[in-house]
Formats: structure tokens, sequence, C-alpha cells
């Protein structure tokens, strides 16, 4: 049997029902009565990314709207993207505003993903679209930051708040993916590597997934090099870690330097995190040091969000520990 690597497997393997979504039962057990009852207020769901918010607005949407139904009234909308003042006032207002063959009134079901990125002046005018169609359109947005959408749109939601995925349900759903793509890989290794993509992934089940593919499609899964899917994702191998973490031990600022600037497609974020997971290793750190240099990676993080120059903000945490340790 062939695999399949023609279809995203986030896309093949997208849970259909309530049942299947992964450990957010506190979330899914309100929603469900609130479909059931026939009164669903507009909701919004928070939480870190891939943690099942796109897949659960889908489900109410499809229990809701049945068949032509559903591709006539439900409007599905990468926020980030596409909603500006403009589409708003036409594309949004237009689509809650027009009456479906289907009835002189019909539920209509609007899903804004990354809703947390909408300008405030932008919010705003969504606000007074939500207010005056309530009785037939429901909003669902979805966001990572709630604190990024203005109060009066979170006053008029229900909010549900998801939450990050752990660890045996991450592996647990790539096992079974693995198993109904029928993969094959080193018997040694095959927990090493589910471990591995748990580590990539950050608890994000999607990101966890496209690794998984990923790796398929490089045909990585043969001699399954664990060091090889690092790479590949954009984090450094475990030999490269180990001699950054030997240089950060031995004090040698220009050797861990020579480390960061030889590294090829560096991804800062995910450095961040191998760098913050070796802070505890380091025995001449005292504990209000570790939780400085905690606060220190955070506004690194920040600094390059807003376009700094990666390797010289990574350089400078370098500094930043081995002053630290020599203090």
């Amino acid at each position: 049997m062939s695999i399949d690597l023609d279809v995203p497997w986030v896309e093949k393997y997208r849970p259909k029902t309530f049942d299947e979504i992964v450990s957010q039962s506190v979330a899914v057990n309100n929603l469900k009565e609130f479909v059931k009852s026939g009164d669903m207020p507009h909701l919004i769901f928070t939480g870190p990314a891939g943690t099942g918010k796109t897949s659960t607005a889908l489900i109410i949407a499809r229990y809701l709207l049945k068949g032509e139904e559903y591709h006539r009234n439900v409007l599905e909308l990468n926020a980030s993207d596409t909603v500006r003042m403009d589409f708003v006032r036409n594309v949004i207002k237009n689509f809650t505003n027009q009456h479906m063959i289907a009835g002189e009134n019909p539920l209509k079901i609007v899903i804004l993903d990354e809703a947390d990125n909408i300008p405030a002046q932008v919010q705003q005018a969504l606000r007074r679209i939500i207010e005056k169609t309530s009785t037939n359109v429901k909003f669902i947005l979805m966001c990572n930051y709630i604190n990024r959408i203005i109060d009066p749109i979170i006053s008029r939601c229900a909010v549900f708040r998801f939450v990050n995925l752990p660890k045996v349900n991450i592996v647990e759903r790539l096992k079974q993916i693995a198993k109904s793509e029928k993969l094959t890989m080193p018997a040694n290794k095959a927990e090493d590597f589910f471990d591995t993509l748990y580590f990539i992934s950050g608890g994000d089940l999607r990101k966890a997934i496209n690794t998984l593919q990923m790796a398929v499609a490089l045909e990585l899964l043969k001699n399954l090099n664990i060091n090889e899917i690092l790479r590949i994702s954009g984090f450094l191998d475990e030999q490269t870690l180990n001699e950054l973490k030997n240089a950060l031990l031995e004090g040698d600022f220009s050797k861990g330097r020579k480390i960061i600037h030889s590294t090829e497609n560096i991804d800062s974020r995910n450095l961040l995190r191998q760098l913050s997971g070796l802070i505890p290793e380091i025995k001449n750190l005292d504990t209000k040091s570790i939780v400085e240099i905690q606060a220190f990676i955070g506004d690194i993080d920040y600094r390059i969000s807003q376009g700094a120059d990666e390797k010289i903000q990574v350089t400078a945490l370098l500094a930043e520990i081995i002053s630290k340790m020599e203090a």
C-alpha cells in the first residue's frame, strides 16, 4: 500500500466529531450542551496553536448546518490575512445581511481564525455587525491571546479556553496516524522518534503531524536519524547542542558565538527553547540568576519578533548567561 502524501495529514486526520477532539474535555462537554440546546451564543476559542480550536469550530458548523446549507451559510476566514476595514464593511456585512433561498432568515456562521490579529479599530466595526445580526448569525472567533480582543466583543461571547495537549495524547495520535498510514521504522528508535516529534511540536498537535508527514516525504524513516529531523525542523542537533552547552559551562563566549554563527538556517525561537532547557543544567547558577535569564529570554524573543537580528540577539543571550555564571 502506497503512503498518501498528496493530502495534508492535518486535514486527512482532522477530527470530525466532538469525541475525536484530543484532551479538551472541559470545553467540549460544555460546547455539546450549547449546540444541543439550539440557542448557541457567539463563541471565542482561546489557547495555544494546534490544540483543536479550528477543528471544534468546524465540527459545530457541520453539526448545525447540513450538506449544501453548510457551503452556503458558513464563512470561514483567516483574520490575519484578510480582515481589514473594507473587508468587514463589504464581505462580512454582505454575508450576514443577505437572505438565502433556503429560508427567510437562515442560520449563518462566521468563523474567524487568528482574530487577535485584527486591528482594534476594525474590531469595533466587527462588534457592530455582531450586535445587529445576533439572531440569525453566530460568530466563532479563535485567538491565541484573548487580551488582544476588545472587551465589547468578549462581553458578547462565551469564552472557551483550550489548553496545551499532554505529551501522551500527542504521541498517541501520532502513533494512530503511523499505523493508519502503515509506516515502517526501526523498532528500537520508534519511541525516541515520537518523543522528538513531541519536543519539536511544543504541544502543537498540528505541528507534530506536519513534522511526521515531512519526515515521511523526505524518506527519513528508514534509518530514522533523529538529528536530521531536528535539523530540518530548525533545531540544533544533539552534538551541536552539547558543544554549545560545554561552551557555556566553560564560560567560553567566543566558542559559543562561533557555534551560533556557524549554524545554518537558524530558527531563533527553536534555539531559544533549547537554550531555555539547558539553563537548569548549569550548576553554578543560583535560583535568582535562572529566573533573570528566563526573563531575558522572553525579552530576546520579543526583540526578534519585532525584527531584530536573530544571531546578534542569541549571542547577547549567551553573554548574559556567562555573565550570570561569573557573578
